[in-house]
């Protein structure tokens, strides 16, 4: 399956990608629905593509997502860039096609649905960043109409 295809039936794990913790969520294209999965800490890249490969192992998806970072203009910006080769790095490594989707506003939506929930402090920031990876797999999962798993340019 290329990268310009979206997975048909299957699962599907999500990516909010940052600095110093990638957010992973998990999902199945058949029922539609995306889940929280955990965090990755640290900055290191060798322990953060042995995590996820430890992941994809476990999961055994059929297609990647990764959130796409802009300005709320759309407008890129650096971590714009940064999320590029991230996206870049999980294809060549996995071999599996990998989709961006516009993640706009998710960390903030996230944070208040979990405070909402009254989950506070250091349970709601360690659970914020899957969060957000469940949001954007769920933007993923929800767009029927997307054929091009590259999201918007």
């Amino acid at each position: 399956m290329g990268a310009e295809r979206r997975a048909d039936e299957g699962t599907v794990l999500a990516f909010d990608f940052g600095t110093r913790k990638i957010g992973v969520a998990v999902g199945n294209t058949l029922v539609r629905v995306a889940h929280p999965l955990t965090t990755i800490a640290g900055e290191a890249n060798a322990a953060r593509f042995a995590a996820i490969g430890a992941l994809v192992a476990e999961w055994k998806p059929e297609a990647l997502v990764v959130g796409r970072p802009v300005h709320a203009d759309g407008a890129e910006h650096e971590m714009t860039a940064r999320a590029e080769r991230f996206a870049r790095a999980l294809e060549g490594r996995f071999r599996l096609p990998v989709a961006r989707v516009d993640e706009r506003y998710t960390t903030c939506i996230a944070e208040t649905g979990l405070r909402d929930a009254g989950v506070r402090g250091a349970a709601r920031k360690a659970a914020r960043d899957a969060v957000a990876a469940q949001l954007i797999l769920q933007s993923w999962l929800d767009d029927d109409q997307r054929s091009d798993t590259r999201g918007p340019a």
